[in-house]
């Protein structure tokens, strides 16, 4: 340092910090062997402190605003001096500039998932992150306890610490509130308010103030997150039938939206595959049906009391058994006449249609051969 350098920083009239970065919170004034000129000019913009050190002990603390440094103006510092009738020759000083402002936008959020036991799917991983807002509270304390005598302190060199305060405790938070894992997207704002209130406290004993902070996400592994669409595309179908319908619905629509060559028969094949399909389906229901009927009756119903039906033999082979409708019909259409062989449960033995009586009105009805 030149002879001229070295005489300008004993003789430094104006003390100030125009800072002109994002993220600084702490930063020392510059000058040689910390001497400082009495009656110099002390400047304090809005959302700064300017902290005086004196041989590692913090003196006086100046709030925005404009100062002649006299030993009026410090107090502390003149007592540790000793300057009881007061001193005009320069002076040894640390200055600190401590911002106060906001720095939002600090980015935390889960390395690993963390395990949590939720009442309705058990141990659940979750994984979770967001933003906060923070700002320095307690300029003194924050220098005391955590920047120390760093000539420039930014936020990424506190940053990593308050991340894991967020996490830790934040999914601590989540924990002892026992909100349900599908629950938990509809209350960001009711577990941001119970972590902020966790952390907060820790904050202060840092001498810094959490303003904001916010849940973006919370989140379950890939795997369980499938497992859910699947649950959820289940309860989202509902009817099974009315479900077939509306498939087979969408493919007559996609293929009669191909007008190109073949588009007829590409309508014809979705409707067929359509119709197919909910005949499937009604196959399916009407099955569960009858079997549901099957359960709650037993066995076929017996025929109706009363009811009589007869074997009829046709062309040498067995047939029947048939009702007093169905021979009817069969001798209207000659397939029955008086020569046919008949039986019924009860007759010990095969018959001839006329040698029954019962059946005499319908052979009656019968017309004769033609001649």
């Amino acid at each position: 340092m030149s002879f001229l350098d070295k005489l300008k920083g004993e003789f430094i009239d104006i003390i100030e910090w125009t800072d002109n970065t994002p993220d600084t919170i702490i930063w020392k004034f510059p000058r040689y062997q910390n001497e400082i000129k009495m009656n110099a000019k002390l400047t304090v913009r809005e959302s700064q402190v300017a902290i005086f050190m004196n041989e590692g002990k913090i003196a006086d603390v100046f709030t925005p605003g404009m100062y002649t440094l006299t030993t009026q103006n410090m107090p502390i510092l003149t007592t540790l001096k000793g300057w009881i009738y007061g001193f005009n020759s320069p002076f040894k000083a640390d200055v600190f500039f401590v911002s106060m402002r906001q720095f939002t936008n600090q980015k935390w959020g889960t390395k690993n998932p963390v395990m949590l036991r939720d009442a309705e799917f058990g141990p659940v991983r979750l994984r979770a992150f967001g933003s906060y807002a923070f700002r320095v509270k307690d300029g003194a304390q924050f220098l005391k306890e955590v920047a120390a005598t760093n000539p420039e302190f930014t936020v990424e060199d506190i940053n990593e610490q308050l991340r894991n305060l967020a996490v830790s405790r934040g999914m601590d938070a989540i924990a002892e509130a026992r909100i349900p894992v599908l629950d938990l997207a509809a209350k960001y704002d009711e577990v941001s308010a119970l972590i902020t209130e966790k952390i907060k406290p820790e904050f202060n004993e840092l001498g810094l103030d959490l303003t904001k902070f916010l849940i973006e996400n919370i989140s379950l592994p890939p795997e369980v997150e499938t497992a859910l669409d699947k649950r959820s595309s289940m309860g989202i179908v509902g009817d099974l039938g009315a479900y077939a319908q509306f498939q087979a619905a969408t493919a007559m629509e996609k293929a009669a939206e191909n007008t190109a060559g073949g588009g007829m028969a590409a309508m014809g094949m979705g409707a067929g595959m359509g119709a197919a399909m909910m005949g499937q389906m009604g196959g399916v229901f009407q099955s569960n049906q009858v079997n549901a009927g099957a359960n709650a009756g037993g066995a076929t119903p017996p025929p109706l009391p009363g009811a009589v039906t007869f074997f009829v033999a046709v062309g040498g082979k067995q047939a029947g058994p048939f009702t007093m409708e169905e021979l009817q019909q069969m001798a209207g259409s000659g397939q029955l006449n008086a020569q046919s062989l008949v039986w019924k449960n009860g007759m010990a033995a095969w018959a001839p249609a006329s040698a029954v009586n019962e059946l005499a009105p319908i052979l009656a009805n019968t017309p004769p051969p033609l001649p």
